[in-house]
């Protein structure tokens, strides 16, 4: 499938983060500041995934009030409606935008009033995860999940954790997923990021829906068969994952291993802006790297569907539509 078949495709995407995705149009614009590209692109020569975080210190200063929180939302759904996105899950750590007065529960509302009014323009459907995070306290994580629990079911559709895992190992979180299944949320949890299988053992034992990135099960036919009886959603972030060295190299990647032993593999962005990449690039990637056949993508997508944290009636709508779409895009000559 070349380049404009694949923009045209429908795609569904389920590990994006909001920090790292806006615009480096909305950025210059909210800081009033005209930055390089560089400043907000890894690159390359990123060395490790602690290098790559530093990269959201510029996009976090725009989500410190309600006007910015409101029109991140907005620009993430312009930015995916560009290459046929039908559905995002799109994540952010709330309690990283409070050093302008507002409250958890305010930043939220903030940015699924953004995200709403993207979907009416732009006819693009989401969801919100909220992220805790592995360097904040537990009292912090608390009060963000106390709060979110208003929004569940009304824009909010999971949690998360995030953050630096190779410093805060995942075994010490326990007590935080018992908290959001006692408050009804589903989670997926960033693990496996930093070579580590213990930390996507304890996500599996805490009762994870999803793996974010889950690398380091490369090679592991135990853990890859525990995760394909649970159908546990694998999030892949190719060109992120690269970038951050969850994967040394290209060759080294375990994208085809983990679609071959039937996991629920899905390829995202991670970042958008931060990784300087889109859907579209993503599979362009795979395709051309790993010899990815079109029958191989439209299966990316059906898992995406089949893993999302949607409703049924959701699920069925983006299933119909893929299918329709993805025959018509296939069957135009003009591309």
């Amino acid at each position: 499938m070349n380049k404009e078949r694949l923009k045209k495709l429908p795609k569904i995407e389920l590990h994006c983060h909001l920090d790292g995705s806006l615009s480096p149009e909305f950025i210059r614009k909210k800081l009033a500041e005209e930055i390089p590209l560089f400043e907000l692109q890894a690159g390359e020569n990123c060395r490790s995934l602690a290098e790559y975080l530093e990269k959201f210190d510029l996009p976090l200063r725009c989500l410190q009030d309600r006007e910015g929180l409101c029109e991140a939302g907005y620009d993430f759904m312009k930015s995916v409606s560009r290459e046929n996105v039908k559905y995002a899950e799109v994540r952010f750590a709330p309690m990283q935008s409070l050093k302008q007065g507002l409250t958890p529960g305010e930043v939220i509302e903030a940015v699924l009033e953004g995200l709403k009014r993207g979907k009416k323009e732009f006819q693009v459907e989401y969801g919100l995860i909220v992220c805790t995070m592995r360097h904040h306290s537990w009292e912090e994580n608390r009060q963000m999940l106390e709060a979110a629990r208003d929004f569940l079911g009304h824009g909010v559709c999971a949690a998360d954790l995030a953050g630096d895992e190779a410093s805060f190992p995942l075994k010490n979180f326990e007590n935080l997923f018992q908290l959001a299944k006692e408050l009804g949320f589903p989670f997926t949890i960033h693990a496996g990021e930093c070579g580590d299988t213990g930390n996507i053992r304890d996500a599996l034992r805490f009762g994870a829906g999803r793996i974010g990135h889950g690398i380091a099960m490369k090679g592991d036919k135990d853990l890859q068969r525990l995760c394909r009886e649970k159908e546990i959603g694998i999030e892949m972030c190719p060109v992120s994952n690269l970038q951050t060295k969850a994967s040394p190299s290209p060759a080294e990647y375990p994208l085809l291993e983990f679609l071959d032993e039937g996991l629920l593999v899905t390829v995202n962005t991670d970042n958008r802006t931060v990784s300087g990449t889109t859907m579209t690039r993503e599979l362009e990637f795979i395709q051309k790297q790993y010899h990815i056949t079109d029958e191989e993508i439209g299966l990316l997508m059906e898992n995406a569907i089949k893993t999302a944290f949607a409703g049924d009636e959701v699920k069925e709508r983006l299933f119909r539509t893929f299918q329709k779409e993805i025959k018509e895009v296939t069957a135009d000559e003009t591309i």
